[in-house]
């Protein structure tokens, strides 16, 4: 409950954040601005993408906010504080009625990350299964394994539960043990997994490779998560990234979202780490 609390805290201490930035900022045009946040593990893909869009149209300033996660994204995107939002779960109810719509345009494989250096290349779902339950406490070179979590209704928590029944057990043990190791965002869990000796954690392919974080991933089942794996479907796990616009976005979003489509956002994704796609808009 705690935790839940301080994420909701998070959230709105980054809307204010957002809201005196605009405010107090030298005043600029709006249709030179951008402004693009959302769930981290995405962060760091949209920085490249936002790096090279002004490049080619150098004009336009786009800002790429820190983390505020989906919730946040979808919030500040419907109160006009953000023009694209970035996320990585589908709408709950009660943001059907917002006014907005997304986009999916990339999968980018969930990966589990140890910190750098360890001796250990891959894991079964069993041992994973047995390091959430306790059960599993050591590496094979008698390092003391700290598994790091995040909150229960995070969206990283909720896409590995789905693994399997057994790791959605698993997971639900490990978030009631005393004691646990919970960053609050993307960005927290990848420090504390390059940081701790012995970590145990998930990430995303594009958080690590955009971001060029310090971490080992780890084969799972025996099979290396990655580009090809995912796209071959011999890796089955992964974060759905969306792009969120209000409905009828203005020029200078459609612009920026053509650029993603285009086959220099495309390369760009490609090679931060996603399966590019690019589903219909939704509601």
């Amino acid at each position: 409950m705690l935790m839940e609390t301080r994420n909701i805290i998070m959230s709105l201490l980054f809307f204010i954040l957002i809201c005196s930035s605009i405010i107090f900022s030298p005043q600029v045009s709006a249709a030179e601005t951008l402004k693009i946040g959302g769930t981290g593990t995405a962060l760091g893909s949209m920085k490249l993408l936002a790096a090279a869009f002004e490049k080619a149209h150098p004009d336009i300033t786009v800002t790429v906010l820190p983390s505020l996660g989906s919730t946040g994204g979808i919030s500040a995107v419907a109160k006009g504080a953000l023009d694209i939002g970035v996320i990585s779960r589908t709408f709950k109810d009660e943001e059907l009625s917002l006014g907005l719509q997304k986009i999916e345009y990339a999968r980018t494989p969930l990966v589990p990350v140890t910190s750098a250096g360890m001796s250990i290349s891959g894991l079964s779902s069993g041992e994973v299964e047995k390091i959430f339950r306790g059960e599993m406490q050591e590496w094979p070179d008698g390092t003391r394994i700290r598994l790091v979590l995040r909150p229960a209704s995070e969206s990283d928590t909720l896409s590995i539960k789905n693994i399997s029944p057994e790791m959605n057990e698993a997971v639900d043990a490990a978030l009631k043990r005393q004691g646990m190791l919970i960053a609050l965002t993307d960005q927290d869990s990848a420090d504390m997994i390059e940081k701790i000796p012995g970590s145990f954690g998930f990430s995303t392919l594009t958080q690590i490779i955009s971001e060029k974080r310090r971490m080992k991933v780890l084969a799972y089942n025996g099979v290396l998560p990655g580009i090809r794996s995912l796209s071959d479907g011999s890796y089955h796990f992964f974060k759905a990234l969306h792009l969120v616009v209000r409905k009828g976005p203005p020029a200078l979003v459609r612009k920026f979202i053509d650029f993603v489509r285009s086959d220099e956002g495309r390369k760009i994704l490609e090679e931060s780490g996603n399966v590019v796609v690019f589903g219909k808009r939704d509601n």
